[in-house]
């Protein structure tokens, strides 16, 4: 893997983003990238392997608070990493479930509004109704 990549490379190689890429430098979960001449950012495999972890991390719906923590835990690598990383995990998938209850829910509630459209019920819109707070009709 080459150890002197431009943003555009490490764009293309990670599938991220060059705007992106440098909002993560902004706000420090890249490092600065070295320069050349002053002028070009220039990447190597350890950025390409910290910005995979990013977007994988981004992928799983993490926060970029808690990319950050497990950055940071991944340095670090003491035996108390796991057991923080499983945290983090534990609670991100309790907060995935909620969405997922949310999800189902507002999928019940639309698909009963379409229903009540299906069967024609003038002279209301169900579906407007229950957008509207409506009441069922």
């Amino acid at each position: 893997m080459p150890s002197d990549l431009s943003i555009g490379a490490l764009s293309q190689r990670t599938e991220c983003n060059v705007e992106t890429i440098r909002y993560y430098e902004r706000i420090g979960l890249l490092p600065q990238p070295r320069r050349q001449g002053g002028r070009f950012r220039r990447y190597d495999s350890a950025d390409v392997a910290r910005l995979a972890f990013i977007r994988r991390a981004r992928q799983l719906g993490f926060t970029l608070d808690d990319v950050r923590e497990l950055l940071r835990l991944a340095a670090g690598g003491d035996a108390d990493a796991c057991v923080e990383a499983r945290r983090l995990a534990t609670a991100h998938v309790a907060a995935i479930r909620v969405k997922i209850a949310d999800l189902r829910a507002m999928e019940r509630v639309l698909s009963e509004a379409m229903a009540r459209c299906d069967a024609g019920e003038p002279p209301h819109c169900p579906i407007i109704d229950t957008l509207a707070g409506a009441a069922p009709r």
